[in-house]
Parts: C-alpha cells; sequence; structure tokens
C-alpha cells in the first residue's frame, strides 16, 4: 500500500506537466477557431520594397468577420511575427522592418466574434535588392524627394529672374531721370552761350559810330 506522502509527491509532477502541454498548446494557437469563418482568399502581396511589402486578401461575402490576423515567417526560419487587428473592415496590411533579398511565408486568418478562421494558403515571396531597385528605377520616374528638389531650384531660379529684373528697372529708371535732367539744362546753356557770344562781338564807338582805323 502506498503512503499518503508519496502519492501526493506523484500527483504534483503530473499536474505541472499537464499545465506545461496546455500551455504549449494555447501558445500555438491564434484563438478559438470558428468553424463558419472561411479562410480569406486570393492572399497576394503588392508594393514589395527592399524594408516592406503590402498584403491583400478577400473574404466570402455573408462572413461576420471583425478583424484579421498574420503570421509572418523567414523562410527555413521558426521565428514568427504575429500581426492581429479587430474592429476593422480592411483587407490589408503594411509588412514592415523586413530584411534585405529575404524569402517570407505569410498566412492571413479572418477573426470573428467566435474566434478565428483556418488560415489561408501560404504566400511565398522575395523582399528586393537595393541595387537592383536603383537600376530598375525609369529615367521617367521621379520621387517625390526629387520633386521637391527640382520644386526648391525653379523657386531659387525666379528669385534670381526677379532681383535681375528689379536691378534693370532701376538702371532704367535712373537713366531716365539723369536723361530729364540733362534735357531740361540745355535751354539754359544755350542761353549761356548766347549770351557769351553776344559779350564777345566788335565793340561799339562811345559816340555810336564803328570804329575806324587811319590809314
Amino acid at each position: 500500500m502506498a503512503e499518503p506522502g508519496s502519492s501526493a509527491a506523484a500527483v504534483v509532477p503530473l499536474l505541472l506537466l499537464g499545465f506545461l502541454a496546455l500551455s504549449s498548446v494555447n501558445a500555438g494557437d491564434v484563438c478559438v477557431s470558428d468553424p463558419l469563418l472561411s479562410a480569406p482568399l486570393n492572399v497576394t502581396i503588392r508594393e514589395i520594397e527592399v524594408n516592406s511589402a503590402m498584403v491583400t486578401w478577400e473574404i466570402l461575402e455573408g462572413d461576420p468577420v471583425i478583424g484579421f490576423a498574420i503570421t509572418q515567417q523567414k523562410k527555413d526560419v521558426r521565428m514568427l511575427r504575429f500581426i492581429q487587428e479587430v474592429n476593422t473592415t480592411t483587407r490589408s496590411c503594411a509588412l514592415w522592418d523586413l530584411d534585405e533579398d529575404t524569402e517570407y511565408i505569410v498566412h492571413v486568418q479572418s477573426i470573428s466574434m467566435g474566434g478565428s478562421s483556418p488560415p489561408s494558403e501560404p504566400v511565398l515571396f522575395r523582399t528586393a535588392k537595393e541595387s537592383e531597385k536603383m537600376s530598375s528605377k525609369s529615367p521617367d520616374e521621379v520621387t517625390m524627394e526629387e520633386v521637391g528638389q527640382a520644386a526648391q531650384l525653379r523657386a531659387g531660379e525666379l528669385i534670381i529672374i526677379v532681383v535681375v529684373l528689379i536691378m534693370w528697372a532701376g538702371v532704367i529708371v535712373l537713366f531716365c531721370r539723369q536723361y530729364d535732367i540733362i534735357k531740361d539744362n540745355e535751354p539754359n546753356n544755350n542761353k549761356d552761350k548766347a549770351k557769351n557770344s553776344s559779350e564777345c562781338s566788335t565793340p561799339e564807338h562811345p559816340r555810336g559810330g564803328l570804329l575806324r582805323s587811319n590809314v
């Protein structure tokens, strides 16, 4: 017959093992499964950049979806990133802080008041390389930063043109004023010249006759 102390000691490890097993199962589940929900459809990866991407999906009409859950995983790596959002009707989500030229696997689940749907079919994609992204940029493609720089350059050029025009206008106005001053002084100069020429003419005889030289 087993002693009471030994049976109690044997029960404790069993309870501990059961608790650990239950915890591991709950940690692997997103939430309680809802059998009325269908897995998201047409899961697509768009706008793939060097460090980001956009995942989009569709749901069956009539599904009482209140949110979504996304599982993001590097290929051949067991570490997961879990993204969940509720009280939303959006059908897209941005994936950020990705590694360059790396393969990722994405699953999407719908969430309702009763739980989560089965995961969607896995979608595999690879982020872009920085060098490929720069080389694939067409000559006609411009970024917002380049547009801003071009706008600043045009604004600077316009300011320079306006300043030059103002300076030229000032020079023209000054020239016109100087020309008017010179033109106004011309009659006075003509009068002075006429007066001087009359003073320098042949002097008259005191009696009114002209002086004559004796031969």
